[in-house]
């Protein structure tokens, strides 16, 4: 394992030894508020301490048994087990440093958040909004197959049955940690329904996930830069839905981003609702905002998440999908349709691990 790493290391070991001390102090115990912060800093020092504790054993076992191998002559019976020792050690050495590894990453605490998920028709006419439907069917194939809740805020369906527009939130487990790269511009090739002649057409779509804000650290939205407008609403719902000005459209003066949401019977939670979006998309800016000064010094490998970065091409006639980034093709579109997204969503996080690891390693020298 790197030096720079093996330095942090020990850093955690003696960080729990002073949690140890300042656990067992009766002021501590007697404050909850300190207590509860200082036991939850504790087991996730400890999670990784306890890793690297296992991963010095397997070392000191590895030089032990080298060592034996090296004083006995081949033909002892303790030099074939010594042998045997070395091969699992140096296995389990590859594994706990790859999780060392894993647990030294910086972690954003916005991954555990919902998810905001927006898909919007692009270029391509209705053959874009018939892609539109399919990558909404297969977001929501992906959330199922994660036992996520999906909730559909607001959607403009199209004539043919695709979607202009759509917007789901997403509820679960790292929600927004997993859906987070899926921000960018999707670009599909195929032959459309309406084709009659059998030629391939590249349309596309955008993709845009924001995190659900922490309402205690959300943006604060003065309520004078508000219009909001109220309005029936379409799609599928009942007779209630669309004979009542239920649908809520909220528009932010200041910054001219909008939100609406027309799912619920209630007019006063669509409002709710879409303040919520609302206030994702202005955090969204402000973050974009900052990403691309950042941009300007050094261009991640994943990207910005900018909806004008086209991401990914899914190429039916071939059953190829590509992501652009980590230049990375499977030929397994039909299941990667249905919500097998894992190979990709996974490839995804891996290459930022790596980016995370070698900015730790540029730090850990610095």
């Amino acid at each position: 394992m790197k030096p720079f790493l093996i330095q942090q290391l020990e850093r955690y070991a003696e960080r729990l030894a002073e949690l140890d001390f300042l656990l067992s102090r009766q002021d501590i115990m007697a404050d909850m508020t300190q207590f509860m912060k200082l036991s939850r800093e504790h087991a996730e020092v400890s999670a990784v301490a306890g890793r690297y504790a296992r991963y010095q054993q397997r070392s000191a076992d590895l030089a032990e048994a080298r060592q034996m191998q090296a004083e006995l002559p081949e033909t002892d019976e303790m030099h074939a087990m010594a042998g045997e020792e070395i091969t699992s050690a140096q296995a389990e050495l590859t594994e706990l440093a790859a999780e060392l590894q894993r647990m030294l990453l910086p972690k954003d605490p916005q991954d555990a958040r919902p998810a905001y998920l927006e898909i919007r028709a692009g270029t391509g006419g209705d053959e874009s909004a018939l892609f539109a439907g399919d990558l909404l069917r297969m977001y929501t194939r992906y959330a199922q197959n994660k036992a996520w809740k999906v909730e559909l805020l607001s959607e403009s369906p199209s004539e043919l049955g695709g979607y202009k527009e759509v917007v789901l939130r997403i509820e679960g487990d790292n929600a927004f940690g997993q859906l987070r790269f899926e921000s960018g511009g999707h670009r599909v090739q195929r032959v459309p329904a309406t084709e009659t002649q059998g030629r391939i057409h590249t349309s596309a779509c955008t993709v845009a996930v924001l995190a659900e804000p922490d309402e205690a650290k959300a943006v604060q939205i003065n309520p004078a830069d508000l219009r909001i407008d109220t309005y029936r609403a379409s799609g599928a719902g009942g007779q209630h839905i669309n004979k009542t000005d239920s649908a809520v459209r909220v528009t932010h003066i200041p910054t001219g981003i909008v939100a609406e949401c027309q799912d619920d019977r209630s007019q006063h939670r669509n409002k709710a609702k879409a303040l919520q979006v609302l206030a994702a998309r202005i955090e969204e800016k402000e973050r974009s905002e900052r990403a691309a000064k950042d941009a300007a010094l050094r261009k991640g490998l994943i990207g910005s998440g900018d909806r004008s970065d086209r991401i990914r091409t899914y190429n039916f006639p071939q059953g190829r999908c590509t992501d652009h980034r980590i230049n990375l093709t499977l030929y397994k579109l039909t299941s990667i349709m249905e919500g097998d997204m894992q190979d990709v969503i996974g490839a995804l996080q891996a290459a930022r691990q790596a980016e995370q690891l070698a900015e730790l390693e540029i730090g850990g020298m610095a």
